[in-house]
């Protein structure tokens, strides 16, 4: 019916509980039709953020339960897209290292309250078409690539001055450098 269609969909709950806590999102924000991403308090440091997201599973009905993005899950999907669009991705990666460089850590609670998912992304609109052909391969899209980067570069930077481990999957996987290298690299870190 086009009713339905006008309706707009209701998005799922984005809280979970861990050690018997219930945790809220201080933000959730959709990517896409598909996919939601939220960001929490975290624990490893005053201002460390958690990020969570979900997505659409196949059938298009149901949601994914809550999960948590790790270097491993991304650095695969760009190895997805290197086979078939390599220059393009490559370009794709010099843009990640260009936001690395530029990414500071959030200095105070006020930074970490007032965190605008969209506007993250609406500040990269040239790239977010760009590399839009990018999103035909592998698991995730572009515009949930550019979140999540973002979103684990800050809080990477926040919880340590000498974070390396983003940057270091970016150098590796920039360089070519041997595929079993990249991914223990890549699955160091635990969250």
């Amino acid at each position: 019916m086009v009713w339905d269609k006008m309706v707009e969909e209701k998005l799922p709950d984005m809280s979970f509980k861990r050690k018997g806590l219930i945790h809220q999102p201080l933000k959730t924000f959709k990517v896409n039709g598909s996919t939601i991403v939220a960001v929490y308090r975290g624990t490893l440091s005053q201002l460390d953020i958690l990020i969570k997201y979900r997505q659409k599973l196949k059938d298009e009905k149901r949601w994914s339960r809550i999960r948590t993005p790790k270097h491993i899950h991304w650095t695969v999907d760009i190895l997805m897209k290197m086979q078939s669009y390599g220059d393009l991705t490559k370009e794709f990666l010099d843009f990640f290292i260009n936001i690395w460089n530029n990414t500071v850590p959030l200095k105070n609670e006020a930074e970490r309250q007032s965190l605008d998912l969209e506007a993250m992304l609406n500040i990269n609109k040239f790239e977010l078409e760009k590399f839009q052909k990018l999103s035909e391969k592998g698991e995730y899209g572009v515009r949930f690539l550019i979140l999540l980067a973002k979103l684990l570069m800050l809080q990477e930077k926040t919880n340590r001055s000498d974070a390396y481990m983003f940057k270091r999957v970016l150098d590796g996987l920039r360089k070519e450098e041997d595929l079993f290298h990249i991914l223990a690299t890549a699955s160091l870190g635990k969250r």
